[in-house]
């Protein structure tokens, strides 16, 4: 029997050599392997327990683990396959991919592209089949990753839901960080047309520029050094699916045109690839990225901002719906006594009252935070307004006297605190930004507007100040 929530994966292949690098992948790991020789085995175990991937061996005219692929495409459209093969080439995944692959790997396998193929596809099937509710009154089970609110603001969000999952628009999601931005991305595909499909997810932010173009478009074997094999990117694995591209704003500017091509022709090649590659995923993309500035500033392309604007979903900061508050800690309340296995406590009128007026950057995943917090300093007890403003108190930093007295070590311990009560940010860009505009303005102020005397100053050239005063507008 399964332990709860421990991820099962089925691995199909006759050689032990395969079965071995595969478990020895995972031997530290909490995803529970199965093994089987043959599909016959296979459908054996699938009848008995679910799986959350399957790796399946498709060489060889005898072994009909190929046929097998086509026909749990067919039969569960929801379960990723990672086809494994002796071929190397590129034809070899194409076929994969066509027959329904969630990805392909070659033969020797590599551990570490294993376990990375393996996780993807482990996040792929859960965030596919786990339901996203929308329970403007705090109603259903705290099981579910549940939309919460009843302000007039959710009400436009749930509306603008209904309105656009049912067909099959390109969305774009707009909200700060913290406002849920992915959850509404799955509502819209959990109700939309392509729901029997994959949803597949790429956190532009999160992958190093370097990969990002490989992570989304794939490469051929030898396209550059690294590239030891060929690989199916995101878009490939999107084709008749639903492609979330979240954090769509940090994308540089020659993936942008990339993406702009893909968008309107629905075609691309892989990196060092010449062979054009069709493709028909529906696109959701969210930012917390204010994009039309950025086109002022020339770091957004317009084009693409009107293929991806074709409709639009804005989240509202918590700010906005402080009436919602009380829902909010309540739900988390509920459903984070269940996951820590704590008895559940109630939280005072006076602290959810703290929570209203509090100054919370990081929006609903920052309450979430401080609930937990709460939680678990409260040793069973209910939360009062004390305990609140201890935890709040110390998102706020203190009394650091450093602080006080430093404005710079100030300004950036805000910087970070925002980030760290928000699960993520941007300070490091905020802060250079602000301070090279700053040194940048003053120089051409003392200077009277005299490039040539303020690049001297600076250390730089004057073509480089010249870029940086149209930047920053100074």
């Amino acid at each position: 029997m399964a332990l709860p929530n421990v991820p099962n994966v089925l691995v199909v292949d006759a050689d032990p050599e395969t079965v071995r690098v595969t478990r020895d992948a995972f031997e530290v790991s909490d995803v529970r392997l199965v093994s089987v020789p043959d599909v016959e085995a296979a459908e054996a175990e699938l009848m008995h327990r679910a799986f959350d991937a399957v790796v399946c061996d498709l060489s060889g005219e005898s072994f009909a683990g190929f046929d097998w692929l086509k026909t749990l495409h067919r039969t569960r459209p929801l379960l990723p396959v990672i086809g494994i093969a002796s071929a190397t080439g590129s034809r070899s995944a194409i076929e994969a991919v066509k027959a329904g692959a969630f990805d392909f790997l070659a033969k020797p396998l590599d551990p570490g592209d294993i376990c990375r193929v393996v996780r993807e596809a482990i996040d792929c099937s859960r965030k596919g089949s786990e339901t996203v509710a929308i329970d403007p009154r705090n109603e259903l089970a705290e099981e579910s990753d549940t939309l919460v609110g009843n302000s007039r603001a959710m009400l436009d969000v749930y509306k603008a839901l209904g309105r656009l999952s049912p067909t099959p628009v390109t969305v774009l999601i707009r909200g700060e960080t913290g406002t849920g931005k992915e959850l509404v991305a799955r509502a819209l595909y959990q109700h939309g047309h392509r729901a029997h499909r994959p949803f597949i997810t790429v956190n532009c932010a999160a992958i190093p520029e370097n990969l990002l173009e490989s992570e989304l478009f794939g490469h051929e074997k030898g396209s550059f050094t690294g590239a030891t094999a060929t690989r199916i990117g995101k878009f490939e694995q999107a084709n008749n699916a639903t492609l979330f591209l979240d954090e769509i704003g940090d994308l540089n500017l020659a993936l942008q045109a990339k993406l702009l091509r893909v968008l309107q022709e629905k075609r691309f090649h892989r990196v060092g690839g010449n062979e054009e590659i069709t493709v028909d995923a529906r696109i959701i993309a969210a930012t917390h990225r204010p994009l039309e500035r950025m086109i002022a500033e020339g770091h957004f392309r317009e084009d693409l901002f009107y293929r991806l604007n074709v409709a639009t979903i804005k989240l509202p900061p918590l700010r906005d719906r402080t009436g919602d508050i009380p829902l909010l800690a309540h739900f988390f309340l509920k459903r984070l006594s269940r996951e820590l296995g704590l008895p559940p406590v109630t939280m005072s009128r006076g602290a959810l009252s703290c929570l209203e007026s509090a100054r919370l950057p990081g929006n609903v995943r920052q309450l979430q935070n401080l609930v937990r917090k709460a939680l678990l300093r409260s040793r069973g007890y209910p939360i009062d307004r004390g305990l609140v403003e201890e935890l709040l108190h110390e998102t706020d930093g203190g009394e650091d006297p450093a602080r006080e007295t430093n404005p710079i070590r100030q300004w950036a311990a805000r910087l970070i605190d925002e980030a760290s009560a928000a699960g993520g940010g941007e300070a490091h860009r905020i802060a250079i930004e602000k301070i090279e505009s700053t040194l940048v303005g003053e120089a051409m102020t003392r200077s009277g507007g005299n490039i040539s005397r303020a690049a001297d100053w600076l250390g730089l050239s004057r073509l480089t100040v010249r870029e940086k005063v149209k930047k920053y507008r100074l």
